[in-house]
């Protein structure tokens, strides 16, 4: 088989060359952005260059940046009990995340179990806003001070939260507020200020960096979460250890240039998308189309084929020349049906049935084709087993 298409951009994006070239430059550099000798110097205008590309693709301060070594590192530095706003501490009581948060966030946060609230979504996967007042509304009474962490658009669904609405209701209750904003930044224009929020989490590698790189971008920069990693005064003492400079300098040249484009692509990429999922429909009315009638991003499909195991129709289409992905990548290899899914009700027989197709900046009419053709020659053979099953 001479030609694949790459429909799996959530999961991770090829580099774009403007990255590949910042990272070969860097490589072939030699220095660390602490030291103050000319080389040294060097990398650092590297680092800061990079960061301020990174702030600009969210419209932030660059001084409310610190590179990570990816999303996940970025939204464990985001939850944690105890911050600072300049000299002022600030120390949380209790952490309200959404039920269709990355595993990055249920799992990867540093409050006490027994201090984690998690809040209830519709059948479309956003956050019930009534339920959501009557936490805050009880966490007020209690005099717990909170943290809020709600993604704005899910890895699996692509559904978007209503996050401006939900930072202001958490703000009338004096709560701190992150989004996982990693599947967005890049593929569709994104403002902090806009979204109301104190912090967001991005992530290179999806949308066309290198892999290594990763931010936590603070709206105001004297906020300042404990830091994960302590030892060394790197990135104003909020993550020690030697800055990984060709992936920061690669992330700094695909988040100007996603920047630049995103809203251009948004609306391609969404042709991409529409176009795939109306012959499916019309072609294969057994496809179970996912949350379709709900405001998502633009790149993303979550199909099921009810009675036939989403790992099933991965590989097959995986045999037929066309990479998507059953969950999370960071949950690959478990077999368990999605906790996104569950949390919207989904029945089980679909849950498990389900798997994502998502588009990206290298995304083409070509793609489309080509998935087509192998949905046509495998999806048939799927259902013939399913009915002899």
């Amino acid at each position: 088989m001479s030609e694949r298409t790459y429909l799996d951009h959530n999961a991770t994006s090829p580099i774009r060359p403007e990255a590949r070239a910042a990272l070969l430059e860097a490589l072939d550099a030699t220095g660390n952005g602490s030291s103050v000798h000319g080389e040294g110097r060097s990398a650092r205008a590297m680092i800061e260059a990079a960061r301020a590309r990174v702030a600009a693709l969210v419209g932030a301060d660059p001084r409310g940046v610190v590179f990570t070594s990816c999303g996940t590192e970025a939204d464990t530095l985001a939850l944690t009990p105890d911050f600072r706003r300049g000299e002022e501490p600030l120390s949380f009581d209790v952490l309200l995340v959404s039920a269709v948060e990355h595993a990055a966030v249920l799992r990867g946060h540093r409050f006490p179990a027994d201090r984690v609230e998690v809040l209830p979504v519709d059948a479309r996967g956003r956050v019930r806003l009534d339920l959501y007042d009557a936490a805050l509304q009880r966490h007020a009474e209690a005099g717990h001070r909170m943290l809020v962490s709600v993604m704005l658009a899910n890895n699996e669904t692509g559904v978007i939260q209503p996050i401006a609405e939900i930072a202001r209701r958490a703000h009338a209750h004096g709560a701190l507020v992150h989004s996982d904003a990693v599947q967005v930044a890049g593929r569709m224009k994104v403002s902090i200020a806009d979204l109301g929020v104190d912090l967001v989490s991005v992530s290179a590698h999806k949308l066309g960096g290198a892999p290594g790189g990763g931010a936590l971008i603070m709206a105001d920069p004297d906020l300042r979460p404990a830091p994960v990693f302590a030892g060394g005064g790197q990135e104003r003492g909020l993550r020690a250890g030697s800055e990984n400079v060709p992936a920061i300098a690669a992330f700094g040249a695909a988040a100007e240039r996603a920047a630049a484009c995103a809203e251009a692509d948004a609306a391609r990429i969404g042709d991409l998308r529409e176009r795939l999922e109306d012959a499916l429909r019309c072609e294969f009315p057994e496809l179970v189309l996912l949350v379709g009638d709900v405001d998502r991003l633009p790149n993303t499909s979550c199909l099921a084929l009810p009675g036939v195991a989403a790992e099933t129709a991965v590989i097959a289409l995986d045999l037929a020349g066309v990479a998507v992905s059953a969950g999370s990548a960071c949950s690959s290899g478990k077999v368990q049906a999605s906790h996104v899914l569950g949390a919207m009700g989904v029945p089980e027989r679909i849950a498990r049935a389900a798997f994502r197709l998502s588009f990206g900046w290298s995304s083409g009419e070509e793609d489309v084709d080509r998935a087509l053709g192998a949905f046509r020659r495998v999806l048939p053979g799927l259902l013939r087993r399913r009915a002899a099953a």
